[in-house]
């Protein structure tokens, strides 16, 4: 039997009994073949995060503002604004 440090292809037999260290060594970047009677079958490797899409325009509609939305502010809001 061979040793999981020898080589990346494994029996699936072995793998079995190994899979907690497999999958530890395939999050870390290092692919494992695993194969049956010899012959590859899988390949256990390293997921990647997917990529978050940016979508504009998910809000419109849904976001009302006033007719003076940036005017600016009084005296009395810019002091209630700053918390004073």
């Amino acid at each position: 039997m061979r040793s999981e440090t020898d080589t990346n292809t494994i029996n699936i037999y072995e793998a079995k009994a190994k899979l907690s260290k497999l999958v530890e060594r395939a999050a870390a970047g290092q692919d494992v073949i695993i194969a049956r009677g010899g012959k590859p079958v899988a390949r256990l490797t390293q997921l990647t995060p997917a990529k978050r899409t940016v979508r504009f325009g998910v809000l419109k509609g849904k976001v009302k503002t006033t007719g003076d939305f940036d005017a600016p502010l009084s005296d009395h809001e810019l002091a209630r604004f700053e918390g004073r």
